[in-house]
């Protein structure tokens, strides 16, 4: 939605450049999962530097001689910080935290004062499933809601502003989803799935910018109880794009597509896209249908 925007704005960017420029913000999406997941290992050695430094004080209270370790042992952030996979992306692509001490303070002091953090480190060592959800948690109730880490994100990288929150439910995921069985050797989420996952991304782009005056026709045409030229230009992009998918892509049910279109409405465009995209979307997937340009199931099937 955003690229295709974008080369709309624009007005004199060529396809080919657009979809080079689609490519390059997906896989500055995938430097932002792992710099998420780096961030975890900066905030673990943050905590570990902090309890070496209590230890060496000239007069060390008794609990700077006998540190809390729970967080720092945490079993998850162990088996991440043997990942091989996430070193040699970080290496690749000089992903790092360095740079930046000040915000893995911040973060690690709200981490400190959370409820979280306290009932967690009150817990016994040595369940990998309580060390991993506290992670997942921690993610989602204080790293995510920290409102430093936004803007030093959208300063290293425009891209990463609007991704930031899929991003994080992507790391989420990752967390839940690693084995202790693995290892090192845990695998993390690729940039694409597979070949036709990238095929998927380059067709849509082209399709939608290609057949722009046929789907911008099919929406003038049903929206003529509407002023067209007030209707939002994000909910008139997202209609090109989810008619470009429901034509182009017989294997995904219409269902499923025009959900996903009416929820990005929903969270980009303003309080009322959702109902007024799914209302047009409906009349353009009819007559398509009825058109025979629409060959394909229109609702999931339950196995």
């Amino acid at each position: 939605m955003q690229i295709a925007y974008s080369h709309y704005s624009k007005g004199d960017t060529s396809i080919q450049q657009t979809e080079k420029e689609l490519y390059y913000s997906v896989a500055k999406s995938h430097e932002l999962y792992h710099s998420l997941l780096l961030l975890l290992l900066e905030l673990q050695k943050f905590a570990d530097k902090r309890i070496e430094f209590g230890k060496q004080k000239r007069r060390p209270s008794h609990e700077d001689l006998n540190p809390n370790m729970r967080f720092v042992d945490n079993a998850f952030l162990k088996q991440l910080a043997d990942n091989e996979e996430l070193f040699r992306y970080a290496d690749k692509n000089g992903v790092s935290w360095v740079n930046t001490p000040e915000t893995v303070k911040g973060i690690f002091n709200d981490i400190v004062k959370s409820a979280l953090y306290q009932e967690y480190m009150e817990t016994e060592a040595g369940n990998y499933e309580v060390d991993q959800r506290f992670m997942a948690k921690l993610v989602e109730k204080v790293i995510a809601p920290y409102e430093g880490l936004y803007p030093l994100l959208e300063e290293q990288s425009i891209f990463w502003n609007d991704e930031c929150e899929f991003v994080i439910s992507m790391v989420v995921k990752t967390i839940k989803a690693f084995d202790p069985d693995q290892g090192e050797a845990q695998r993390l989420l690729p940039e694409y799935k597979d070949e036709e996952d990238r095929d998927f991304v380059k067709r849509l782009i082209r399709k939608t910018l290609v057949n722009k005056e046929e789907y911008v026709k099919l929406i003038r045409q049903f929206t003529k109880n509407w002023d067209f030229d007030r209707v939002a230009i994000l909910d008139i992009v997202l209609m090109q794009i989810a008619i470009a998918e429901v034509m182009e892509f017989p294997n995904i049910p219409v269902n499923v597509s025009l959900n996903e279109y009416i929820e990005i409405a929903k969270y980009y465009s303003t309080n009322k896209s959702g109902m007024f995209i799914n209302g047009v979307l409906d009349k353009i997937v009819e007559h398509l249908i009825q058109e025979k340009k629409i060959v394909k199931p229109v609702k999931t099937t339950k196995n």
